[in-house]
């Protein structure tokens, strides 16, 4: 059974799609969608740098929150490109995607620069979701479990156990991402599972031996309408971080409905 004391989150990451004017229309559509509902999980878009303030200035006042889909980890400096937390934060992001898999793959990001930018997203106050999956050669050489671990401790090491109050984790097997293939949803719970207790490791002393207990972690990769129900069965899955189906409200919305009655049935039980 999932912990009702863990967030249910729905992330919408619009990756590199949607004019500002495109990207207004889609948040003031979720936005509408979801007004004056209840029970709902937590609601966060984000969309590219160019339309992060003028989603913001849509959605202000609304159940759906603010994200950034990159940051660099320097407060300001000649870094051609780059924006910083203290940038994010000025244009209200509230929230940032922490080594997406696309990050890795096409953009040399490594588990040593995840944890400098979990640091400082942590140091400024951003809400970080942090992604770690295995590609398809690494699962096909069973080497999931191995390389989900080696992420999960490179990008907490150093920390203190109280980082992890706002810390989220996304789990995104890379040859699940953008192909329509989908992780079976008891194997998608499994690596779920397995992040929570290399999080227990990594923070495991007397007064924190579960720490990881607490942490949301969601699933992406292909998730849509026809997956979502079971995938929020799962016990150790939190909610989802969305690509494709997040780019139309038609299809983003039903997924917010599906875990906002998955919350109604826990605390129901």
């Amino acid at each position: 059974m999932s912990n009702p004391k863990r967030s249910k989150i729905i992330a919408g990451n619009w990756k590199m799609h949607k004019n500002r004017a495109e990207a207004r229309a889609l948040a003031e559509a979720i936005a509408k969608g979801v007004q004056g509902e209840k029970d709902l999980p937590v609601v966060v878009l984000f969309p590219p740098f160019t339309s992060v303030a003028p989603v913001g200035e849509v959605i202000k006042g609304s159940a759906v929150n603010l994200g950034a889909q990159n940051m660099d980890h320097h407060d300001s400096g000649a870094f051609t490109g780059e924006v910083s937390p203290p940038m994010l934060i000025d244009v209200g992001a509230e929230y940032v995607l922490i080594g997406h898999s696309e990050r890795r793959q096409f953009f040399g990001e490594t588990n040593a620069s995840v944890n400098l930018k979990l640091k400082a997203a942590l140091k400024h106050g951003l809400k970080p979701i942090v992604c770690v999956g295995e590609s398809l050669d690494e699962r096909e050489n069973n080497l999931t479990d191995a390389v989900v671990r080696r992420q999960v401790g490179a990008a907490l090491a150093d920390l203190e156990v109280g980082d992890l109050k706002t810390l989220i984790v996304a789990y995104e097997p890379v040859w699940a991402i953008g192909t329509g293939k989908t992780c079976e949803a008891g194997e998608a719970n499994r690596v779920c599972a397995l992040i929570r207790a290399t999080i227990n490791d990594v923070f495991r002393s007397e007064d924190s031996a579960q720490a990881g207990d607490a942490v949301p972690i969601l699933y992406g990769g292909s998730v849509k309408p026809s997956t979502i129900d079971e995938q929020l069965e799962q016990s150790d899955l939190d909610g989802a971080l969305v690509g494709g189906a997040s780019l139309t409200a038609e299809e983003f919305l039903p997924l917010i409905k599906s875990a906002q009655k998955k919350i109604r049935s826990l605390v129901n039980v």
